[in-house]
């Protein structure tokens, strides 16, 4: 089952499309991203003076909306909902680029202490996190009307 969960964030496929401009501030990446696995979406939304993420969709999520965070490595942590986890918290900065973390990929149980948001000119938001300044990743995602 957890294989079926493909949401990722610093992991996540390119996917297409996206309208978000870096002339809107923190409004630009405001709102919800395709990760590009398997239909993932994560709203990325203020959270007190920061940015923060969720999880809002999947398809694996619609065909099973009570799936578990099963791969975490905090056995503690093992039974939270996947839908409305939040993976991106405590972002700060603007108007293209944002630091924060962490940043969790639900699906490897992954997190990365450090994350970087940049917004794009041509409005994609590249996700990168990283667990030491060698070990980073960043994916591109999509903007969503």
């Amino acid at each position: 089952m957890r294989k079926a969960i493909s949401i990722t964030l610093f992991f996540a496929a390119l996917s297409g499309g996206g309208a978000a401009t870096a002339s809107q501030g923190s409004g630009a990446i405001t709102g919800t991203w395709a990760t590009g696995s398997q239909g993932g979406r994560v709203e990325i939304y203020r959270c007190g003076p920061s940015l923060c993420g969720k999880i809002v969709d999947a398809a694996p999520l619609r065909a099973n909306p009570d799936q578990r965070d099963v791969n975490n490595p905090d056995r503690k942590l093992r039974e939270r909902r996947l839908k409305g986890l939040i993976v991106l918290k405590g972002f700060g900065g603007g108007p293209r680029e944002w630091k924060g973390g962490p940043v969790y990929d639900p699906e490897t149980g992954d997190g990365a202490a450090k994350g970087y948001l940049t917004l794009r000119a041509d409005g994609k938001l590249e996700v990168k996190g990283c667990k030491a300044v060698l070990f980073c990743r960043t994916k591109v995602w999509t903007h969503l009307p």
